[in-house]
């Protein structure tokens, strides 16, 4: 039996093209794998994206495998409309952005569920707003950005409302503002040549382009606590296939579990590193995404997410959705409380 899974976080749709890159890991411990054939899940995922680490260190440390699932990660393009994959029947399950399309597409009657969070961010962001090193006795604060060119990566995405909340500390608005969507590998260079005046740039690039000293940090505490990305799965899954995506939320809440605090290891680095291929010793110093233990929905940022984009004209409704009607708060409970009792 297979089940088809997909990690996107920003921008593009399209499906996996590459070849799987990682079979199937065994437990960490050495421990043998269930006796039982193991229900092979493919995964998508994005090179050098550091979100997906509970993922990571589920598969390392071999909890998939205690639920009888075998993890065949495949690179993909990267995306900020998961939930199109879902509707396209590509993937039973994705990880992504709570972007603009998500809405548009929950509005046309898409049918998909939200079933947990990825990952937040607090102070300070590890999606900071940066500059230019060359541009410090230029851009001294927040305020002296109006004017000028902005970018994010992609128009819609959940990094603009980071943009919006940072612009806000300095007394301005996106009108202030010439905004550029621009792909995040593309960001330092164009601060570097002075085409580009700032920028939500997102880790691990935001540490490496600092270690190159072409980018600087303008502002990192503009964001605490919230939430704009999520996993999702389809009805075949949810409904079809509840065991299944049971032994997926056990997995994937015991990930984040690991990644709790401090959690920034030498062998949590190394398995991250194992993975995105970005050095353990720049993970080790980088601004770190944050993980909900629970699995816990925050309703309300999905309800703060669709004001801010209906406001900026980027839905195709005015009358604004009740969100919770595609959040499903009761797998992720169930299992964070089965987790619970078996400490």
């Amino acid at each position: 039996m297979g089940l088809a899974i997909g990690l996107l976080a920003a921008g593009g749709t399209q499906a996996p093209s590459a070849a799987p890159t990682a079979a199937p890991e065994p437990p960490a411990d050495g421990g043998a794998a269930p006796s039982q054939e193991l229900v092979t899940l493919r995964t998508g995922y994005i090179p050098q994206n550091i979100i997906f680490a509970p993922l990571y260190v589920a598969m390392e440390r071999g909890y998939f495998a205690e639920e009888g699932i075998a993890i065949e990660l495949t690179p993909i393009q990267s995306g900020n409309e998961a939930v199109v994959q879902l509707a396209a029947g590509n993937f039973d399950v994705s990880l992504g952005g709570a972007g603009a399309g998500l809405f548009n597409a929950a509005e046309r009657g898409v049918r998909f569920t939200i079933v947990a969070p990825l990952h937040s961010e607090r102070k300070p962001v590890s999606s900071p707003l940066v500059i230019s090193p060359k541009r410090t006795g230029e851009l001294t604060s927040i305020a002296d950005l109006r004017g000028k060119k902005v970018a994010v990566n992609a128009r819609g995405a959940g990094t603009e409302y980071w943009l919006a909340q940072a612009l806000a500390q300095g007394g301005l608005t996106m009108d202030d503002v010439e905004f550029v969507p621009m792909p995040f590998p593309n960001m330092p260079a164009a601060l570097e040549n002075g085409s580009l005046d700032a920028a939500i740039l997102t880790e691990p690039l935001t540490t490496i382009s600092m270690d190159k000293g072409l980018v600087t940090v303008l502002a990192d505490n503009f964001i605490d606590g919230f939430t704009a990305t999520y996993v999702y799965m389809g009805d075949a899954l949810l409904t079809g296939q509840p065991e299944a995506a049971r032994g997926f939320m056990r997995a994937y809440l015991r990930g984040a579990r690991d990644l709790q605090g401090d959690y920034m290891t030498d062998e949590v680095a190394a398995i991250i590193e194992k993975y995105t291929e970005v050095p353990a010793d720049v993970l080790k110093r980088i601004y770190a995404p944050q993980y909900n233990p629970n699995g816990s929905v925050p309703v309300e940022d999905l309800a703060t997410l669709q004001e801010y984009f209906r406001d900026r004209g980027l839905l195709e409704y005015q009358e604004l959705l009740d969100v919770s009607s595609f959040v499903n708060t009761e797998l992720a409970a169930e299992v964070a409380a089965e987790l619970d009792a078996e400490k």
